[in-house]
């Protein structure tokens, strides 16, 4: 039977699933439900799917999980355990963690089965089977090869490795063998490469287990640690599981299948047991290929767009690697029309999908619309052939128009509007303006020098650009020739401003606007102060403006900076002349004003305070400051010294010290009765800074500091020094800063 797939157009989009780091189970699907939407892949038909019997099972024993994190191998599928997957309120329980039991069980609910078996074949001690859990369903293939991944992880796991008591479980299938014969209910859960099945006895970290009760494991057990994940982590109950392993047999494509996966507790019904069954994994061999673009539509432009063929498989199918022909035909040549194409692809192992990219080939000749047909033909394992295809058209590049306006103006102050619109390309269209404009429409200026073109370059979504040019005409005399203008002072507005205008149409009209309300209807204006003033002329058919800054002649500042603003009787005065903006000065020292024209310091004895006054001067501004000199009465200011002086204002230098006295004691006794408990100086008068060391007798350090109120307290590290003889040295400077050093010894007694 031959199956057709029509070409698909379609524009990638991306999806953002976010998921807890702790696994969640949804336990309200069926068994149907979990099978048909959660477990199978693609190649796979699915019916008469029921757990424990049961077709509309509703329990905690088996469910959906979801999970982000990274201590299984994969994120979603089924979960099925000897005991609850999860609780049925919906709280962490079943293999949810964090691992807080190293032998935890929970009950399941819903429908339930006592016996399997299939699975008593499996418990070789003949223990006893509990808790088991069976889910089973009908397949038919479309391959020749069906597989899956799963987990298994058990509580079980590591203390009671080589015991009686081991969960078991199988995946068991019935239906024709390829070649001949069948499977009933053949198991396929084994050790990689072995016909050993599956249980913490063969797949362990091949230590037996500290519970293990004098059991042993069976032959080709003990070990296999190359497929033992360990502890999966706080996410999981569990304390072991394995990696993720893939099961793989043979089928015949179209043949019906049955399948049976069940799990039980042996021996007893503690110590639950989980299988993980990897979501899609459950598939046939199948493969499909689709043909697409995604430029849009389907039409691609010479020089401008490209085509995108995107070769896709189930991302389930990605694990191998797969090599793809297609077939290319259409009216266009492969490397004259457009560039050369590989041919075969293929896809390598983990990935799902490959792009080719077909770029047309911008030769400049007109030759209407050429056709790009793919083909991909499939014949998978019933015979059946999936045909993929795809038509691509190459039309030639597209000339673009653009349409501008050229105006007149008569006035240069006019605003003027430029447009301009394109067509014949591919829309949408971008604008570049002369002026750095990006809109279809931009307003210039006009002035007397120009510039008077306005060039615009309009560029398509292939990036095919058309340049074309506005020219305005200007079509005015009346001008501004020229404005004059004379600085003012800043204690008096003694600016003016002269306009000149020609080129009339008429009689011209003038106003000046400026800084406090001025405004003047006059050529010429005076008794102006700083600031801007604009000044307008106009004629019967424009009007221009200009305007001009009326500067300030700054006002002189007076500054008289004195060496000393006091002094002992008599104290003379150096008086520094620091003003500005002046170029005469007036002093008045106590006796009069006199004049000065240069800023020459001035030198002044004064047995009595005084007040000095300078006025600085330029052309019709002044400025005055004035000083105060103080004599005062002078001594020794400092409480610490002598001769202190409580009278003095103003220290002379004569302050007389004491010298700086210390005295150590020679002996200490750090002994616990409370006195003498840290070594302090009998006196330490006259002392501003001290530091000091203590030595023991062979000459380390025991002890140091620069802190007057510091002691040493006789130990060494936390622990008391012994007794005996110390050395110590020290440094002091005194309140006349004379420097006194030191040395001396004494005993330490405890």
């Amino acid at each position: 039977m031959k199956k057709i797939f029509s070409i698909i157009l379609f524009v990638l989009g991306s999806s953002t699933f976010i998921f807890s780091q702790t696994p969640t189970v949804d336990l309200s699907l069926t068994p149907q439900q979990l099978v048909q939407d959660v477990l199978a892949g693609p190649g796979v038909q699915i019916t008469n799917t029921k757990f424990n019997d049961n077709a509309n099972y509703v329990g905690n024993r088996i469910g959906k999980f979801t999970y982000a994190g990274s201590q299984i191998d994969f994120s979603s599928g089924i979960v099925i355990g000897t005991g609850g997957v999860a609780k049925a309120s919906g709280t962490a329980g079943g293999m949810i963690g964090p691992n807080s039991s190293s032998g935890y069980s929970e009950s399941g609910t819903g429908s339930t089965v006592s016996s399997d078996v299939q699975l008593k074949t499996l418990d070789v001690q003949n223990m006893g089977l509990n808790d088991i859990g069976r889910l089973e369903f009908d397949f038919v293939p479309v391959g020749n090869t069906v597989s899956f991944q799963f987990v298994f992880s058990s509580e079980e796991y590591n203390e009671y490795v080589c015991s009686p008591y081991y969960d078991v479980f199988g995946f068991f299938v019935s239906g024709p063998k390829p070649g001949g014969g069948n499977y009933t209910n053949q198991n396929f859960a084994l050790v990689p490469g072995t016909n050993t099945p599956i249980t913490i006895n063969t797949i362990n970290n091949g230590s037996v287990g500290s519970s293990s009760f004098g059991g042993s494991c069976p032959s080709g057990g003990l070990g296999n640690a190359q497929y033992f994940d360990g502890v999966p982590g706080a996410h999981f109950q569990m304390d072991g599981a394995t990696k993720s392993l893939t099961i793989e047999f043979n089928v015949i494509c179209g043949e019906t299948y049955h399948f049976k996966f069940a799990i039980a507790d042996v021996g007893d019904a503690a110590l639950d047991s989980w299988v993980f069954l990897k979501a899609g994994s459950f598939q046939s061999e199948a493969v499909q290929v689709s043909v697409a673009t995604v430029s849009g539509d389907n039409t691609i432009i010479e020089g401008c767009t490209d085509a995108e063929i995107i070769f896709t498989r189930p991302i389930e199918q990605s694990d191998t690697a797969m090599v793809v022909y297609y077939e290319v035909s259409g009216s266009a040549v492969e490397g004259v029309d457009y560039d050369p194409l590989p041919n075969p692809i293929a896809f390598q192992p983990g990935e799902d999908s490959l792009i080719l990219t077909l770029h047309p080939i911008q030769d400049g000749i007109s030759e209407g619309t050429d056709s790009v047909i793919i083909k991909v033909f499939i014949v998978n394992q019933c015979g059946d052939t999936i045909v993929s295809e795809g038509t691509i058209y190459i039309i030639d590049s597209l000339d673009i128009t653009t349409t501008v306006n050229n105006p007149v103006v008569f006035c240069i102050n006019d605003s003027v509007q430029l447009n301009v619109s394109a067509g014949g390309g591919i829309e949408p269209y971008t604008y570049a303006w002369s002026n750095g404009s990006t809109n279809t429409t931009t307003n210039v200026p006009i002035g007397l020098s120009g510039p008077f073109d306005y060039y615009v370059t309009a560029t398509d979504a292939c990036g095919f650009t058309q340049k074309d040019t506005a020219h305005i005409t200007l079509n005015q005399t009346l001008k501004i020739d020229s404005l004059i203008v004379s600085p003012t002072y800043s204690c008096l507005n003694t600016g003016y401003a002269n306009g000149y205008a020609s080129g009339f149409s008429g009689t011209p009209t003038y106003t000046w606007i400026g800084p406090g309300g001025t405004n003047s209807s006059t050529k010429n204006i005076s008794d102006l102060g700083t600031g801007w003033y604009h000044f307008t002329v106009e004629d019967n058919m424009c009007s221009m403006t200009d305007s001009v800054f009326v500067d300030v002649i700054a006002a002189p500042i007076a500054v008289i900076n004195p060496d000393k603003t006091n002094g002992c009787n008599p104290t003379t005065f150096i008086l520094a002349n620091e003003s500005s903006n002046a170029n005469a000065y007036r002093w008045n020292t106590g006796t009069g004003y006199f004049s000065v024209s240069t800023k020459d310091a001035q030198s002044i004895s004064l047995t009595s305070s005084k007040d000095i006054y300078l006025i600085a001067t330029n052309g019709t501004c002044s400025d005055t400051t004035k000083v105060s000199l103080s004599i005062v009465d002078c001594g020794c200011t400092d409480p610490t010294a002598i001769n202190y002086d409580d009278v003095a204002t103003l220290d002379d230098g004569s302050c007389l010290y004491h010298a700086p006295e210390i005295e150590v004691p020679n002996i200490f006794t750090p002994n616990g009765d409370g006195k003498n408990e840290t070594y302090q100086f009998i006196q330490q008068n006259y002392i501003v800074s001290i530091e000091y060391w203590i030595f023991n007798r062979w000459g380390n350090i025991m002890y140091q500091t620069d802190k007057l109120s510091t002691y040493w307290d006789g130990k060494v590290g936390g622990s008391n020094a012994s007794e005996g003889v110390y050395f110590i040295k020290y440094e002091a400077t005194g309140l006349n800063g004379e420097k006194v050093n030191g040395h001396t010894f004494f005993h330490l007694v405890r």
